[in-house]
């Protein structure tokens, strides 16, 4: 049997909080759990409700055994009758719980070695807790991280103390991530799941281009611009619509800017290979839905408010521009303006024919013919 010395488990709780930066109250839950784990494993029913109680001051462990006050017992290991409840707590009734406590002092290797399992896996889910905690108002920002490990769907970075995962379908496609580089990750989620709560990062959606335009354009700050619409292809195209709420100030420009400087500095970031467009949000639809098909030059715009669609018409050789390659162009304008756009051309109106040309020769017979009869 291997001994449960008490004591030297509350002198290394204290140790263990300040290492792992827990509070001391957590740590003593934990153990709790481990002690409440042995001794079902040394003494009970795996299907047994066991909680265990550390005395600090006298240096002892409790542990209690929970029962359903039943009429007919039908699982043992969590039920007891009447009269046997009553044996553990006088006036015990149908529906009650009755606790049946027992001293924990000693325990056998198997056991002692399940305590200790349940002692580091609680200790890391309740520091992998604390330190998602300081993430949780970082949700919606861009943090600077580490790459650590690239597997075949999902990159692991490291920020900080914990690891956030970069799955396949939030990284940009084409993207290359080499083990030890510094990369920017937007904070998509905290996500609680079976394994763990897990930080999921993404450098793919549009809201990571809004936070690093936001980095870069210090007037959206101050609203004298701002970002209407966002549309994002990952790797291929983002379109931006942007206002100005400022009389005088030109969007565009002061997100481009001077020599394109902060486009650029956006660019980087994604990498070259994304194109990025940014028209000028208008409220008038027509006006936006031309804009957002930019740079295609369009005729005419017939809409259906109902549907939220639109007919677009524009010149033959404006075509291939208005759809893009792939149907790119259009696909973002229709996402960024909010209306399915339709390309189509429009019908030329018909030019009269010329009259035919005389040929010169029955032109110079003709004056002939005329000062012969003269």
């Amino acid at each position: 049997m291997q001994e449960l010395n008490v004591k030297q488990l509350i002198q290394v709780m204290g140790t263990i909080a300040e290492e792992k930066n827990l509070p001391e109250e957590t740590v003593m839950d934990v153990v709790q759990q481990a002690i409440a784990a042995a001794w079902r494993r040394d003494n009970g029913d795996r299907e047994q409700d066991v909680r265990a109680e550390l005395n600090t001051v006298n240096g002892t462990a409790k542990v209690f055994v929970m029962y359903t006050v039943v009429e007919e017992v039908e699982n043992p290991a969590t039920e007891l009758t009447v009269e046997d409840a009553q044996k553990i707590k006088k006036g015990a009734k149908l529906g009650d719980v009755v606790e049946e406590s027992f001293e924990a002092t000693s325990f056998g290797r198997v056991a002692a070695q399940t305590a200790k399992q349940v002692v580091l896996q609680k200790l890391r889910e309740a520091e992998r807790e604390v330190v998602l905690e300081e993430f949780a108002d970082k949700i919606g920002t861009v943090i600077t991280g580490t790459v650590q490990r690239v597997e075949p769907r999902v990159v692991r970075v490291e920020l900080g103390k914990a690891i956030g995962i970069l799955p396949a379908s939030e990284q940009i496609p084409g993207e290359y991530y080499s083990i030890g580089s510094r990369i920017k990750v937007f904070l998509k989620d905290v996500e609680r799941e079976n394994r763990g709560p897990q930080l999921i990062l993404s450098r793919a959606n549009e809201a990571f281009v809004d936070y690093l335009f936001r980095q870069e354009v210090p007037e959206m700050e101050t609203g004298a611009v701002e970002i209407k619409a966002l549309a994002r292809e990952a790797g291929k195209r983002t379109k931006l619509a942007v206002a100005s709420t400022v009389p005088g100030v030109d969007p565009v420009g002061t997100f481009v800017g001077g020599h394109g400087t902060r486009v650029t500095a956006v660019m980087n970031e994604i990498g070259d290979q994304e194109k990025i467009d940014i028209v000028t949000y208008d409220d008038d639809i027509k006006n936006f839905i031309a804009n957002a098909l930019s740079p295609a030059e369009i005729s005419s715009i017939e809409i259906d408010e109902a549907d939220k669609r639109a007919k677009v018409f524009v010149n033959e050789d404006q075509q291939s521009i208005a759809i893009g390659r792939g149907g790119q162009n259009v696909r973002l304008a229709s996402k960024l303006t909010g209306y399915e756009l339709d390309i189509e051309t429009a019908v030329a109106k018909p030019v009269a024919a010329p009259k035919p040309k005389k040929n010169i020769e029955d032109s110079l017979l003709s004056a002939v013919e005329e000062a012969g009869d003269k």
